[in-house]
């Protein structure tokens, strides 16, 4: 079992930046990928970026890329999501999730843990 802890949202101005983390307990964390996901008010939960279970891989959606960055240090049982050049749309419920495999997916059906999420607000 797994459970899983956001912490870091908030409110900021566009153009600003986020640190999102998500603390893992259970031995299984460094061996398990792990995912970012949002849902807006209204709107499906969809994916954000992806770490596989060494760090050594990594996928973005499109309308992240290259604004937002996910990380891992398995010594402290803890994912990241860093985000700059934050845009309105980004607003949103972000959740951390993790796969009982080790690799990467980008559909929300194949993650088994699911963090309670955590607000962030971006102002425009």
């Amino acid at each position: 079992q797994v459970q899983l802890v956001e912490s870091g949202g908030g409110l900021v101005q566009a153009g600003g930046s986020l640190r999102l983390s998500c603390a893992a307990s259970g031995r299984t964390f460094s061996s398990s990928a792990m995912g970012w996901f949002r849902q807006a008010p209204g709107k499906e939960r969809e994916f954000v970026a992806a770490i596989s279970w060494s760090g050594g891989s990594t996928s973005y959606a499109d309308s992240v890329k290259g604004r937002f960055t996910i990380s891992r240090e398995n010594a402290k049982n803890t994912a990241y999501l860093q985000m700059n050049s934050l845009k309105a749309e980004d607003t949103a419920v972000y959740y951390c999730a993790a796969r009982k495999a080790m690799f990467i997916s980008l559909a929300t059906r194949n993650y088994d843990y699911w963090g309670q999420g955590t607000q962030v607000t971006v102002s425009s």
